[in-house]
């Protein structure tokens, strides 16, 4: 059963909404500990000083910005408390904007907000007037010590909070090196493509796709724990060569033609 990560309030104008935050995903990620070759013991980590040639302990450690190779400034703890952030415990609505206006480079986590006892008229009437205009809020908040810049939309039956990067950091295309050679493409080369588009087309269903890779290590887990014998060859990824884009985009749309060819066939007859 999922936790409230945070509890606080939508502040626009004199309206107040009290809101919960929820996460809004889950990372799959298979997690392994690095252990000793020899007797499998979890290997532990030290903080160690090489030139003091010891260990030191948490309350030793202090915080240093590097300004220079070998030389840093030392930030006192206390420094860095004085300057964290109030937390209001509320997300200030600066201003609204369609929501086809937040691209989504600038998107880094979602998160769902909905409402607290009491708060529920206030909830949905902010959310379905963001469903009816088509906007979505833009405002602040402090989370973590951290001020993050946030957008508020309609989603299905609540709202969703995204936290956006700041313009700083986000690393401009134009200092890509490798994007600053432009190719012409042909008009037949760009038709060929177009075709291939076509016919690769069609609807999304997220649910249609799986983390491949994540299944074939569980599995490969499920295995050595049966005690099974595991003999498999490494997959050999051959280099593609280089072929001629038009023979290739040909080959393609005539690979795809067949393979919808069949598919068409298999659900005819079943």
């Amino acid at each position: 059963m999922p936790r409230a990560l945070w509890k606080g309030s939508i502040s626009l104008g004199l309206v107040n909404i009290p809101v919960s935050l929820y996460v809004s995903s889950k990372d799959r990620i298979i997690e392994f500990h690095n252990l000793c070759g020899e007797c499998h013991t979890p290997l532990q980590y030290k903080r160690w000083c090489p030139k003091c040639e010891k260990e030191v302990a948490w309350n030793d450690i202090v915080k240093g910005y590097k300004i220079s190779k070998d030389k840093y400034v030392v930030i006192d703890k206390k420094e860095l408390e004085a300057l964290q952030l109030k937390s209001t415990k509320a997300i200030e609505i600066l201003k609204f904007i369609d929501v086809g206006q937040i691209d989504p480079l600038f998107i880094e986590k979602n998160y769902y907000l909905v409402p607290q006892e009491g708060g529920e008229k206030a909830y949905y009437l902010f959310r379905d007037v963001l469903a009816a205009t088509g906007k979505a809020a833009i405002g602040k908040v402090v989370l973590r010590a951290k001020e993050h810049l946030v957008a508020i939309r309609q989603y299905k039956k609540g709202l969703v909070m995204t936290i956006l990067h700041y313009k700083d950091e986000i690393i401009p295309m134009e200092q890509i090196e490798a994007l600053k050679k432009y190719v012409v493409i042909k008009e037949a080369e760009l038709k060929l493509a177009k075709a291939l588009i076509d016919k690769l087309s069609g609807e999304f269903k997220i649910g249609e796709y799986r983390d491949e890779y994540v299944k074939a290590v569980e599995n490969l887990i499920k295995r050595k724990i049966e005690g099974k014998k595991i003999v498999e060859k490494p997959i050999e990824v051959k280099p593609t060569p280089k072929k001629d884009l038009m023979k290739a985009l040909k080959a393609s749309v005539e690979s795809v033609k067949k393979r919808k060819k069949r598919t068409d066939k298999n659900e005819k007859f079943t």
